[in-house]
């Protein structure tokens, strides 16, 4: 029963901000998420110390007061995805197609327009449903998946609310039958967008980060593997205050020459964490990661490096 309770207040929650976060002005509801990022920082719940331990490892020589402050500027970044994601329903094409300003899209057009499938692999950074929206705003599909959510109306909720955005969404927990459909989705020269930096399941492969051992999912490679997509690791992060996100593409991870299927997925799923890697350690704010993320936390005989 109190499980069954939790899971409908979380539930009324999104709706509240779905229903009611859009009818607010803008700059009054920017205020308003400010704000809340403000005071969770403060406040320094679980999820909130779980950040600041995720960003000591990014960021290890920081002094106190400076991890203090990342947290602050990490939560202000969480809000405003928040903030966005409840208002991007209403935001006419126009105003998502100025709101994102990538670096290298050409990577994607020309093998677009040669008629290759591309992985795009985002980490959990800035919007990425704005990502997305904007790359539906510039007349292209493409397929996605998303994790199930408790109660189910909640994660229909979300399948809809991203739907209505244009994009094709997958439940993760569909498995082969997934995997299968994302994969004809490529050969047929489409896009995938998949958010891929945690994968905490025993299938997931073990990958060097910030180096430390953590675990991200196979799909993403194993996809440009099977199907011969360009795999195009990309990363987001927010300009300070300034409202047009922007991000970049980055150069394609090949699949190696030599080895086996296996030892290929593996090499390019580590070649991905270095990217994203890199990534955070410039924009460490804009990397919502507010669960156990790095083996050492999840196994404590395990022992974090340095």
């Amino acid at each position: 029963m109190p499980s069954r309770l939790a899971d409908e207040a979380n539930y009324l929650a999104y709706a509240a901000g779905w229903g009611l976060v859009k009818r607010l002005p803008e700059p009054v509801a920017r205020r308003l998420f400010a704000g809340l990022g403000d005071y969770a920082a403060r406040r320094r719940g679980p999820r909130v110390q779980r950040l600041e331990a995720n960003l000591r490892r990014v960021r290890p020589k920081a002094t106190d007061a400076e991890l203090t402050e990342l947290v602050r500027l990490g939560m202000r970044s969480y809000m405003r995805y928040w903030l966005e994601s409840f208002r991007l329903p209403v935001w006419s094409k126009d105003r998502i197609r100025t709101s994102f300003a990538p670096q290298h899209v050409e990577r994607l057009d020309q093998n677009i327009e040669a008629g290759r499938g591309v992985v795009f692999a985002l980490p959990h950074m800035a919007n990425w449903d704005l990502a997305g929206a904007w790359v539906v705003a510039r007349g292209l599909e493409f397929t996605t998946v998303a994790e199930r959510l408790k109660p189910e109306k909640l994660f229909d909720r979300f399948v809809a609310y991203r739907e209505g955005l244009g994009m094709e969404v997958l439940p993760l927990t569909g498995g082969a039958a997934t995997m299968a459909l994302l994969a004809r989705r490529l050969r047929k020269g489409g896009l995938v967008c998949l958010v891929g930096d945690r994968d905490l399941s025993e299938s997931g492969i073990e990958v060097s980060f910030m180096d430390e051992a953590t675990r991200m999912p196979a799909g993403p490679a194993a996809l440009a593997v099977g199907t011969g997509a360009a795999l195009l690791p990309v990363s987001l992060w927010f300009d300070g205050e300034n409202p047009v996100m922007q991000g970049m593409v980055h150069e394609e991870i090949e699949v190696p020459r030599t080895g086996t299927r296996k030892e290929k997925i593996a090499a390019m799923t580590q070649s991905l964490a270095d990217v994203w890697a890199e990534a955070i350690k410039e924009h460490p704010q804009d990397w919502h990661m507010l669960s156990r993320y790095w083996l050492a936390d999840l196994d404590p005989r395990r022992e974090p490096r340095g």
